[in-house]
């Protein structure tokens, strides 16, 4: 008995899902559409008779299985070259030109990047001693990319960090659109033409693009798609109705768990956001088919838990030394009346789009956050189509999911034009949940991207495959003209700082063995953490105190950014900033001393090449009560620890 073709929303042909009585007898996923396996982008192929003549080519069985192949291919090429585009003035000198808008955080990520290849030689834990030595940070507790890391030690091994940094960052915009493209086109089975604008989209969306500016932990969304496409199947294997459906409970329940756990070592903070989200989607999709979420839901629920059991015992450890392991942390840093999306900044265009300015800046807290600016014809087309298939359940459910991260990106107080309003937001009622209240609020609007890219693919695939022409001529182009203004643009880089040749030649082990303690000045601090980029140019063969990284110093052991600084750190720090040089009073000395006992410093240096590096050295000959010695283009104290 041949099977009845459904069309997107799983319903038999003419059904617009509005007038039945009845579920259909093939079900769909709970929280997206399902094609019939046969589309116009692939069309049926029955047996053919023998050619005349010995084929030159390919049956002709196998040409559109061809054709589809290249076609994704293209796709992905595309991609990449985009990517690659947006990356450009960085690939042109990885190791000498550094982001310009957020080189702070590059320089944190790439030592992380150079941290994390010492996981492979056991040389550190998930408490890496080589920051804030003697006391290290927990990687867990910061967004260490651990996963990146490990996969990419070969690369940072042969070139460096920088690289390392610059390939991710391509691959996570490629990569996220590429993953989408291929849920809507091989998964859900959309018109390729609809997947590959709304993967464009997915992976080169404002917020997207200004998340990329240096973190690496948000922009890694290439595992989201894949982990919706497993919540898909296994509420498509809720139904009884459904065929191999105990082989599907476990592959998707398992491979879930999987994801996740993968997901946690590249960004916790991605796997929250979706797992937020799909419960929201997954409510709209409910309300919508009331009678297929009965049916489904008792082993959709089992799928659940057993996903939650595995993923929960493989990362018990891991998450047990995140909050409760040395130098855990239990609380977000940030407070999220600081992060708050301003509702104007919706119908803005990012400064980092095509069709942007330098104003639209001030919407915002930061060039990494540029994560609402979509603009009013993006918007306006999304609610056009949204309206027009509103009677789809795949719709309804994404325009829930939209509504409600849209909302709550607008934090405890609703913000207008840069003003604080008395309205309260949605935010509100999570800002004292724990764990929950340590995620920032204007974070909630990355969620919203792949969401209406599902409904303006929904849209172009029904204009595509349309038998009216004037839909065709009209929605694909009218989605296309709202999605160019928000292209996006080169990221601007400048000049990274050189490296003194005291460690690009490794002249520092002349003073202090690898694995040892390198007292660099000025010390790295979270406002000014430039001097991270010694040890990270050396992958970490030296430990260095102090350091820009999340820690439990702030009240009452509550998570801070940095660490507790001794005094005599704090006067040092003020010479390197101003070049003032204060006499050194009574008992600064001994200060000194305890302080170089508790790092375990093996070494003191100052690189010519520092600013104020002459009222740096005076102030270390009056502390140490003797003048450095030279070693390349530094000056250098050798410490006898006791």
């Amino acid at each position: 008995m041949q099977r009845t073709p459904l069309d997107s929303d799983g319903n038999p042909p003419g059904d617009d899902g509005a007038t039945r009585t009845a579920e259909p007898a093939t079900a769909e996923p709970a929280t997206a559409p399902v094609e019939p396996a046969t589309t116009a982008a692939e069309p049926a192929t029955g047996p053919a008779g023998p050619p005349a003549d010995p084929p030159a080519a390919d049956p002709p069985d196998r040409r559109p299985r061809r054709r589809s192949v290249l076609v994704d291919l293209g796709v992905c090429v595309g991609y990449l070259l985009a990517a690659a585009a947006v990356l450009s003035r960085l690939w042109v000198d990885p190791a000498g030109r550094i982001l310009a808008l957020n080189a702070e955080d590059q320089t944190l990520y790439e030592w992380f990047l150079a941290n994390d290849t010492l996981l492979w030689t056991g040389e550190v834990g998930l408490l890496s001693d080589r920051l804030n030595a003697p006391e290290g940070f927990n990687l867990m507790a910061n967004t260490t990319v651990i996963a990146l890391g490990l996969i990419g030690t070969p690369v940072t091994l042969a070139f460096g960090a920088a690289t390392t940094f610059v390939l991710f960052a391509t691959l996570n915009l490629a990569g996220t659109a590429a993953a989408w493209y291929f849920l809507l086109a091989r998964g859900l089975r959309l018109h390729r033409l609809a997947a590959a604008v709304a993967g464009a989209f997915c992976g080169f969306a404002p917020g997207m693009v200004s998340q990329n500016i240096s973190h690496l932990h948000m922009s890694a969304q290439w595992l989201v798609p894949a982990m919706a496409w497993c919540v898909i199947l296994l509420a498509r294997g809720g139904d009884p109705a459904e065929p191999r459906r105990e082989r599907t409970f476990w592959l998707a329940s398992l491979g879930l768990a999987a994801l996740v756990f993968v997901q946690v070592f590249i960004g916790e903070e991605v796997l929250f956001l979706t797992t937020f989200t799909l419960l929201f989607v997954a409510l709209g999709y409910v309300l919508a088919r009331r009678g297929f979420a009965r049916r489904v839901a008792p082993r959709f629920l089992a799928a659940m838990a057993v996903t939650g059991v595995a993923a929960g015992a493989a990362l018990a450890y891991p998450l047990w030394f995140q909050f409760f392991g040395p130098q855990g942390v239990r609380d977000g840093i940030f407070r999220p009346d600081d992060f708050s999306a301003d509702l104007a900044s919706w119908v803005a265009f990012s400064p980092l789009s095509l069709a942007g300015g330098p104003a639209a800046a001030e919407l915002t807290s930061g060039p990494s956050e540029y994560n609402t600016f979509l603009g009013l014809p993006l918007l306006l087309v999304a609610l056009g189509c949204t309206l027009w298939l509103i009677r789809r359940p795949a719709v309804v459910a994404c325009a829930v999911g939209t509504v409600t991260m849209a909302a709550l990106s607008m934090g405890p107080r609703v913000v207008v034009g840069g003003e604080r309003t008395g309205f309260y937001g949605p935010y509100m009622a999570l800002k004292n949940v724990p764990v929950v209240d340590g995620a920032l609020p204007m974070r909630f609007a990355l969620a919203a991207i792949p969401l209406l890219a599902v409904i303006l693919a929904l849209a172009m695939d029904r204009a595509l495959r349309h038998d009216l022409r004037v839909l065709r001529w009209t929605v694909v182009p009218l989605v296309v003209a709202a999605l160019v203004p928000v292209a996006p643009l080169p990221l601007p880089v400048k000049e990274r700082p050189p490296l003194p040749t005291f460690i690009a030649s490794g002249a520092w082990r002349q003073c202090a063995p690898r694995g040892g303690v390198l007292v660099t000045l000025p010390l790295a601090t979270p406002p000014r953490p430039g001097p991270m980029r010694y040890p990270t140019a050396t992958n970490i063969d030296f430990a260095i105190p102090e350091g820009f990284f999340i820690g439990p110093y702030g009240k009452d052991g509550s998570g801070a950014m940095g660490t507790s600084r001794f005094p005599i750190s704090q006067w040092l720090d003020r010479v390197g900033r101003t070049g003032e040089l204060a006499p050194v009073a009574p008992g600064d000395q001994e200060a000194w001393r305890v302080a170089l006992e508790f790092w375990r410093a093996d070494c003191v240096a100052v690189a010519d090449i520092e600013t104020n590096a002459a009222p740096l050295a005076q102030a270390l000959t009056d502390l140490f009560g003797r003048p450095g010695v030279r070693i390349a283009d530094a000056l250098a104290w050798p410490v006898t620890r006791t």
